[in-house]
């Protein structure tokens, strides 16, 4: 009896030893069940979030709207009366008038394969690909890239529309209290970010970042404001677009401000634009210095 009392003694701490390592192995195992859990319930509720900023997108394949157009380089500026014309995936037209008097002065076009400006003024006008724009190169930007930030949409670098099945590439910080929730990408030397309204999902500015080894980093910033309905959505009509890059050593910053009037969705104008044989062509590289001396 007494042997087996000794025994008993001798294997209790051993038992009690077992039975905190297993309680320790079941609280391990618990631990990462839930931070697996928390891990996937965070993802999911970002790409429900993201998902809920795509839908903001509006449905119209045009839009046309009276605007007054205000640009700035240093201290050079212009402000004049104009028209935004914009059709899905063929073009994003600026025109602008001489104020009171109604005459268009200038064209500056977008379209999946140029940029055109044209100032009717001096006759002349800038046609080139998006490579022989400084700004627009600088910043990785093409037509696909400006067409999602005039329509305040969500973009990806190379691709001409952002699908449900990309939303997952894109991160979201849902950590805040306050409204503003950042969405973020990266891409290479170009990353970007898109500051939202956690109530109602809508873009409020992006930024576009790209890291230049030879000129340092170009930064483009859009902001957006007066929302105003188009169908079923809503639609900014005062865009700000700041862009700030180095040329030939030296920094330069352009601000450009569109105030939309009302907001229609006409169709009945031709997408391309013609220019005359008699105007000249001038150097594609600066293109909004050419706005400013119209």
């Amino acid at each position: 009896m007494k042997n087996q009392l000794k025994v008993i003694a001798l294997c209790a701490p051993l038992l009690l030893a077992s039975c905190g390592a297993k309680k320790a192995m079941v609280k391990d195992t618990n631990t990462k069940e839930t931070a697996s859990i928390s891990k996937a319930t965070e993802q999911t509720q970002s790409l429900a979030y993201v998902q809920k900023v795509y839908d903001q997108k509006v449905y119209a394949q045009n839009i046309v709207a009276d605007m007054n157009f205000q640009a700035t380089i240093g201290e050079k500026s212009v402000s004049v009366p104009g028209t935004v014309r914009m059709r899905r995936d063929k073009v994003i037209r600026l025109q602008l008038f001489i104020p009171l008097i109604g005459s268009e002065i200038g064209r500056l076009e977008f379209t999946p394969d140029y940029v055109l400006v044209i100032d009717r003024l001096h006759k002349q006008y800038i046609k080139g690909d998006y490579n022989q724009l400084d700004f627009l190169r600088d910043n990785g930007l093409n037509f696909y890239s400006l067409q999602a930030l005039f329509w305040n949409q969500l973009l990806l670098p190379g691709v001409e529309r952002v699908g449900e099945s990309d939303l997952q590439k894109f991160q979201v910080n849902l950590d805040g209290a306050g409204e503003k929730v950042p969405i973020s990408l990266k891409n290479g030397n170009i990353s970007f970010v898109w500051n939202t309204t956690r109530s109602n999902a809508r873009i409020g500015d992006a930024e576009v970042t790209y890291t230049s080894a030879s000129r340092g980093n170009s930064q483009l910033k859009w902001q957006y404001a007066d929302f105003k309905p188009l169908g079923s959505k809503a639609f900014p009509a005062t865009q700000k677009f700041s862009f700030s890059t180095n040329v030939d050593g030296k920094a330069r910053k352009a601000t450009i401000n569109i105030e939309m009037d009302e907001l229609k969705t006409i169709s009945d104008w031709e997408a391309e634009s013609t220019v005359s044989g008699k105007y000249k062509q001038m150097d594609a590289k600066d293109v909004f210095g050419k706005l400013l001396n119209m």
